[in-house]
């Protein structure tokens, strides 16, 4: 399945939902009505996970037309994406823990495990429900968020599978797959993220939800919890860092292709913008397994709309980057005569990695790699300290903070 990875599609979907996004989502987001009725949920998160439209203007239009109350499931569901990213944001070490044990954990199947893992991949393990939804999650890149609990409760607790490998095939098929929310929904559900608290799926629950349509026998009564490694400390939060002047390159990236929001900022750093850059394809999701087809053109797709959208609102040139290596950029701005490079910042996961690799390469050549923290993260990330529902009490602070929603009762 194609789907359109611009930012005009974006925004024609959420135009689309908005008058669905209040109390009419509340009542009817968790059922799961199939592949032909999406009708209850926004499906606006690919393009939303590559910020072709932004968290920030998700909930300014739907709050433009709904109140607060109204809204408030929509909006905290938007909100569960930044938690999550800050929380991995505080403890990094997560992340680099899941990604460097994939391999071994893989390896270290034996022959039944394997056999379980092949059949649940596949969609042939003979579970009412699961088989559904591991081929719809490998031919639309895509599942219902309540689809996605069962399936991973199914995983861990029925099939006895790796929380690691779940989370891998998800991120690796998902249209948006986002290293945060996938990686810790998928410990949540684990029992690893809030301690000792599993999410087990029952087979009434699927029934209900899912009109009738499955009703699962022999369903896992108990959850297990993975042996893991404590969760480490919250690490202090990243604070927005002075923007160069001058003459610079702006560099895209998959994690965040509004350039538009950003240039107010750069600009008033005194930087002229003589050209922007962003890598032809995204970058690989797993160790273990390339990309699937449809997230790998999704992203493509994505780049080349973010970059040429910046390059032409700003009418400078616009390079397509053969990847993030350190050479290839400084060969780009040394081209356009740079002499600093901007990027909007990147969260934990697959994009920042090579970044960091680059911005210290860069750095012993004298040209600075500078991030542009968006003030929507720099706000919420700080409060990722604990669990969801102590974030959650201060959303609307946030959204105040920020001037969003002041318009409505």
């Amino acid at each position: 399945m194609t789907i359109d990875a611009t930012r005009a599609a974006g925004l024609a979907r959420l135009a689309d939902f908005v008058p669905r996004a209040g109390r009419a989502y509340a009542a009817e987001r968790n059922h799961d009505r199939g592949p032909g009725d999406r009708a209850n949920v926004s499906t606006l998160a690919p393009w939303v996970r590559h910020r072709l439209v932004t968290e920030r203007e998700v909930v300014e239009a739907v709050l433009a037309r709904h109140s607060p109350q109204a809204a408030e499931k929509f909006v905290q569901e938007v909100l569960w994406r930044t938690y999550w990213k800050g929380w991995l944001e505080l403890r990094p070490s997560v992340w680099g823990r899941y990604w460097a044990g994939l391999e071994p954990v893989l390896a270290g199947l034996n022959a039944d495990a394997r056999s379980r893992y092949d059949d649940a991949i596949a969609g042939r393990t003979g579970i009412d429900g699961f088989d559904d939804w591991a081929r719809e999650l490998v031919e639309t890149g895509y599942l219902h968020n309540h689809a996605r609990m069962w399936f991973a409760s199914i995983w861990l607790f029925t099939l006895r599978l790796p929380w690691q490998l779940g989370a891998d095939l998800f991120l690796r098929h998902l249209l948006d797959g986002d290293p945060a929310s996938n990686t810790l929904s998928w410990r949540w559900v684990a029992g690893l993220q809030t301690a000792g608290k599993t999410y087990l799926a029952t087979a009434d629950n699927i029934a209900r939800y899912t009109d009738g349509r499955y009703r699962p026998r022999g369903l896992a009564t108990e959850a297990i919890v993975p042996d893991d490694d404590p969760v480490p400390p919250a690490a202090p939060a990243p604070t927005p860092t002075p923007l160069p002047s001058g003459r610079v390159v702006l560099l895209l990236h998959e994690d965040d292709l509004h350039a538009e929001s950003l240039l107010p900022a750069i600009a008033a750093a005194g930087a002229e913008v003589v050209a922007v850059a962003a890598p032809t394809a995204g970058e690989r999701r797993s160790p273990v397994a390339a990309t699937a087809e449809g997230p790998a053109r999704f992203t493509a797709q994505a780049l080349d709309d973010g970059r040429d959208r910046a390059a032409r609102a700003l009418a400078v040139p616009a390079i397509a980057l053969d990847g993030l290596e350190a050479s290839v950029i400084a060969a780009a701005a040394r081209e356009h005569r740079a002499t600093a490079v901007v990027t909007p910042y990147a969260p934990v996961g697959p994009t920042r990695d090579p970044l960091d690799r680059a911005s210290a390469d860069l750095a012993t050549e004298g040209l600075p790699l500078a991030t542009a923290l968006r003030e929507w993260d720099a706000l919420a990330w700080p409060h990722a300290t604990r669990g969801f529902f102590p974030f959650k009490e201060r959303i609307p602070a946030l959204l105040r903070t920020q001037r969003i929603g002041l318009d409505r009762g």
